[in-house]
């Protein structure tokens, strides 16, 4: 008996064809898809090379593969919002975006269309009767880029590499005996692939020189345009003193100022967060475990009605454009954008 018909995201990276070969032997009908993104003109884009790996993988799992071309899309979605963020000043989360518009907005909509009970991904996140919660593996834990998903989504939703750890994951493709078993994770932007970001906004925003200043008001050099840097950075900074390491601290948009410090004045006790989308509605205020940035541990955190999110500690390089995940138990309870 077949489980119902489920459509595999496949994106050529070990994880996706993992998820796919083990739906398959659960005794699933599984139908992969490779989504075409946006390559940026001049810039070296994988997604041939990934395409030619999610087309093997599929063939060695016995699997069909379709390819759908959401470059159109994508481009609309995540790349022209990820500019206007950075325009405005702020820092944005594309992957975060990819995930609402692309992966669970565009790829669901149409596999379910197509008469697919299910869509799957290789993220690392575990569902367990339609609650979603932090992956075995917490190097790999990619719940934090899944806030925005919704009760209703996720009754369509397969994650069948929640409960193994990356080194199992390859163990496994090599037993299933895929040809990208010992391929290397992908960096990058989403699914672009490696990015220079400053070099690629520079397409798109001007360069605008403007000055650095120290948080005691000093002048201590000089920055190629406001929008191409985000806080808590300290590297790329034409700095002249030989003093540091700096670090930047805030921005004035306006003004076209960058104000640098010690990388204790990077940190907050507050933030404004607001846009919210609630898995499970919490009763306000509330105090959780949350997550500012994706590289990080979480830290205690209490939620007001009103947005304003006090930190139990000083919390470092809290920057606006980023998501505040929460968290309970493991558990993934929502999140917002820092305002």
């Amino acid at each position: 008996m077949k489980k119902g018909l489920v459509y595999v995201g496949m994106s050529g990276g070990v994880d996706s064809s993992v998820a796919a070969a083990l739906l398959k032997k659960q005794g699933f009908e599984v139908v992969g898809v490779f989504m075409k993104p946006w390559q940026p003109k001049g810039m070296v884009c994988l997604w041939q090379q990934d395409r030619e790996d999610a087309l093997r993988s599929a063939a060695a799992c016995g699997i069909p593969l379709k390819t759908w071309n959401f470059s159109a899309e994508y481009k609309k979605s995540v790349t022209d919002y990820m500019i206007r963020e950075y325009r405005a000043g702020r820092t944005p989360n594309p992957d975060v975006m990819c995930n609402k518009e692309i992966k669970f907005g565009l790829f669901l909509k149409k596999a379910l269309k197509e008469g697919a009970d299910y869509i799957a991904t290789g993220h690392y996140v575990k569902l367990q009767n339609g609650k979603l919660y932090q992956a075995k593996d917490d190097n790999k834990d990619q719940s934090y880029f899944l806030w925005t998903l919704t009760p209703e989504q996720l009754k369509h939703c397969l994650f069948p590499i929640g409960d193994y750890i990356k080194p199992a994951v390859r163990k496994l493709a090599k037993k299933f005996n895929l040809p990208n078993h010992a391929k290397k994770d992908s960096q990058g932007v989403c699914f672009i692939g490696p990015l220079d970001m400053k070099e690629f906004l520079t397409k798109y925003i001007k360069p605008k020189p403007g000055k650095i200043l120290h948080t005691d008001g000093r002048l201590i050099g000089t920055h190629d345009g406001v929008y191409y840097y985000t806080i808590g950075q300290r590297h790329g900074l034409n700095i002249k003193d030989g003093a540091g390491p700096y670090y930047v601290v805030a921005k004035d948009t306006k003004k076209n100022i960058i104000y640098v410090g010690d990388n204790g004045d990077t940190t907050s006790l507050t933030a404004r967060v607001g846009e919210f989308n609630w898995l499970i509605k919490p009763k306000f205020p509330i105090t959780l475990d949350t997550k500012v940035r994706y590289r990080t541990k979480s830290s205690k955190a209490t939620l007001s009605k009103n947005g304003v999110l006090k930190f139990a500690k000083p919390e470092r390089a809290v920057t606006s454009g980023q998501s505040a995940v929460f968290y309970k138990h493991g558990r993934l309870l929502g999140g917002g954008i820092i305002l």
